[in-house]
């Protein structure tokens, strides 16, 4: 009797079954495999989870991930967004996607295992909020509201998954009131965000926390710097406004009150913020009017070890890497204890929590076409991961 011809969605479920297979397999064996393009990187040692895990899931990830990209709308709204600033993220992820260049990007949506919605939530808020006079959501949950609408009746891939292998990338304080319109029916689709608030519906097992990085005009994020440990001779550091509730605690408590711990609202203009940050141990990173700040990457940038202030904070790419072993968390009712939190950390602690943060930097950084486990990397296989739990029926 003749095999039965195995449908595109069959073809898919099979080679994800592969990877999940692969990955079960390194993690069992501690062994790791080269993939297509790592440029001799493995990743290794305590920063990771699982290391093994992970160089397998990247792997596989090279060789089976295949991104379809709606090709409907138009720019400003569709297929462009911010390249620089706190939300250029979302722009330099769709221009890669789209350039052409990229080895994920699918030729036809039947070989795709992920669909991404190509909206920018930044450009909606910029073209269609100004002059501002709402702070409604409405016009946003529309224009995505009926994105959907239009590829959900012209394709099956959105209804046959309810979603749950499609998903948009933005870094606006605004995108993760898109779901508020129609719960229901984003209830399964993956949303990549900066605003990972677990307090305000962001689901780790489904959503994507993505670091916000601010990216310069000409550039494609913060200077590195690599002053040496014993050259750093601040204890703590922070200069910035008085944005939301646990800014303005901190201020309260540690405002131009230390030598040690330099908390500043604003900064001399003859002092460079930069240089004070590569200066520092460690770097506070509080939490701004929404719980992600770009602090987090500048500060792994000049080598200083970051202290997470925030709550209902899902941290970026915390699927593979652990947070514990290169930054500090301090929740924000102890802002006051900040000192002695910080000097009660042994300086054996501290040379290895700043070590690791040169070798995470890699995580953290953007490169253009993107390179193997650099930031856009790590953006893909987080969502990679997430479809490798959802088991589609044919």
């Amino acid at each position: 009797m003749p095999k039965k011809k195995m449908s595109n969605l069959e073809r898919i479920e099979a080679d994800l079954a592969r990877a999940r297979d692969a990955i079960r397999k390194a993690v069992q064996a501690k062994n790791h495999s080269k993939g297509n393009d790592d440029q001799g990187f493995i990743p290794t040692g305590s920063i990771y989870r699982n290391a093994h895990s992970f160089h397998q899931s990247h792997v596989e990830m090279e060789k089976r991930l295949k991104v379809w990209i709606y090709r409907e709308g138009e720019a400003p709204l569709v297929h462009d967004g911010p390249l620089n600033n706190i939300y250029g993220i979302e722009g330099q992820f769709i221009d890669e996607m789209e350039s052409g260049k990229s080895r994920f990007m699918a030729r036809h949506p039947d070989e795709a295992n992920l669909f991404l919605i190509p909206i920018s939530v930044a450009n909606i808020v910029n073209t269609l909020y100004k002059p501002l006079v709402t702070y409604s959501r409405d016009q946003l949950q529309r224009v995505v509201l009926d994105y959907i609408g239009i590829i959900s009746e012209r394709y099956p891939y959105w209804n046959r998954s309810q979603g749950a292998d499609h998903f948009l990338v933005s870094c606006h304080d605004w995108a993760p009131d898109i779901s508020e319109a129609n719960p229901k029916l984003y209830d399964k689709f993956i949303r990549v965000l900066c605003n990972a608030n677990t307090s305000e519906g962001f689901k780790p097992q489904r959503d994507v926390s993505i670091p916000e990085i601010n990216i310069p005009y000409g550039k494609l994020g913060p200077t590195p710097q690599s002053t040496s440990p014993d050259k750093r001779s601040i204890l703590a550091f922070f200069a910035g406004g008085a944005h939301g509730n646990i800014r303005h605690i901190l201020l309260e408590h540690w405002k131009d009150k230390d030598n040690e711990v330099q908390v500043h609202e604003y900064l001399d203009k003859k002092k460079n913020y930069f240089k004070l940050m590569g200066k520092s141990k460690f770097c506070l990173c509080p939490s701004g009017y929404e719980v992600a700040s770009a602090r987090v990457v500048t500060a792994i940038s000049v080598g200083c070890v970051p202290v997470l202030i925030s709550d209902y904070y899902a941290l970026p790419f915390s699927d593979v890497l652990d947070w514990t072993k290169f930054s500090v968390y301090i929740p924000s009712e102890k802002i006051p204890e900040i000192k002695t939190i910080l000097k009660g950390i042994s300086p054996k602690r501290y040379l290895k929590l700043q070590k690791r943060v040169t070798e995470v930097h890699r995580h953290f950084m953007i490169h253009r076409p993107a390179q193997p486990y650099d930031m856009i990397h790590m953006l893909l296989h987080s969502v990679w991961l997430r479809r490798l739990d959802v088991l589609l029926p044919s």
